[in-house]
This record gives C-alpha cells, sequence and structure tokens, in this order.
C-alpha cells in the first residue's frame, strides 16, 4: 500500500525532516535495502548497514518523514582520506579539506520520490555544514543520473569525474560536487 493512500486525495502530503535517532536505524536500513534493490544504491551493499549509515566523523544524520512515515535519509560527515569532493574544492578554492563536509548516505523510498524529499534532505545538510562553517560537497556514481540531475538543480558546482578505484577488480567514475557559495 503507497504512502498516498494514507491521506484524502486533495490533501497535500505533510513532510519533515529531523535528527536521526537510534531508534530510526533499522528502519533507515530495511528503507535503505529497498533502495538498493530497486536502484542499486549503495553499488555496494556494506556488511553492516545500520555502521554504513553513520560514517564517521559524523556531523549529523537525518531522516524525513513523508505522512509521519521514514521516507529518506542524509548524513553529514567530515571527509576521510578516500573523499575525493573535499579535497578538489579545497584546492579549487584555496583553503585545506578539513574546510569541507561531505554529504552523503542520501536516499529516498521510491514511494515518497516526487515529493521534494531528497531537496529537503540535502538542504538540513546544508544548513548544518555552514553552521559548522563548512562547505558542503558530495560525490555520487556517475551512473546515478537521478541523483546526479537533482544536485544539478539545486546549484550544486561539478567540480570534476573523477575514475576512483573500490577494489582490484573494480574502478567507478565518480561526480564531485560542491554546494553554491
Amino acid at each position: 500500500m503507497g504512502i498516498e493512500s494514507f491521506r484524502a486525495p486533495d490533501e497535500r502530503p505533510s513532510r519533515r525532516v529531523r535528527w536521526r535517532t537510534e531508534d530510526d536505524v533499522e528502519e533507515c536500513v530495511r528503507l535503505l535495502a529497498e533502495v538498493h534493490r530497486r536502484d542499486g544504491y549503495p553499488v555496494n551493499w556494506p556488511d553492516r548497514p545500520g555502521e554504513w549509515l553513520s560514517p564517521g566523523p559524523l556531523l549529523g544524520s537525518w531522516v524525513a518523514e513523508l505522512d509521519d512515515r521514514l521516507a529518506g535519509h542524509v548524513g553529514l560527515s567530515r571527509g576521510g582520506e578516500d573523499d575525493l569532493a573535499p579535497m578538489l574544492w579545497s584546492e579549487r578554492n584555496g583553503t585545506t579539506p578539513d574546510s569541507a563536509a561531505v554529504v552523503g548516505r542520501l536516499f529516498v523510498t521510491p514511494q515518497a520520490r516526487g515529493h521534494r524529499i531528497g531537496a529537503l534532505l540535502v538542504g538540513r545538510a546544508v544548513e548544518e555544514a555552514r553552521r559548522h562553517g563548512l562547505h558542503p560537497v558530495l560525490d555520487v556514481v556517475a551512473s546515478d543520473t537521478a541523483a546526479a540531475a537533482l544536485y544539478e538543480r539545486m546549484g550544486w558546482e561539478l567540480l570534476a569525474t573523477v575514475e576512483q578505484r573500490w577494489n582490484p577488480h573494480r574502478t567507478v567514475a565518480v561526480h564531485c560536487y560542491a554546494a553554491p557559495s
């Protein structure tokens, strides 16, 4: 049964973004598995998906609700050594990579798409990054054209497309983006 069936046909769905709690993690993992089956995100299913949703050092994570049901997730973290977007942004702007924050672990359930949930989640992560005095950046696999289109609609700047070796047998093209200034 879709989310649409829980409200009157002429009523707009209620949307909100809030901090993710520990009580949300199990449902987020279930929803992430649904997204993975349908869309292939994440490309490599993690051994511990609950931990994968909280890459360290985590600055924050949020969930979106549509009609009081979890509909999406986003996280914000400091960049790690494998994160290329902070490095590219800092080189372009004459700063250090630690002046950026990485928006990641973004997903929206298939039944909640079309309600601007992704934009709300990204907006919340950007707001938090700026509150910390950091510039938001992200990367996305080049084959995820829907995600890239969302970022471009929101005014994110494509910094570069790079080939990233994920393991000895797999190289993946990744788009690196920076939020508008």
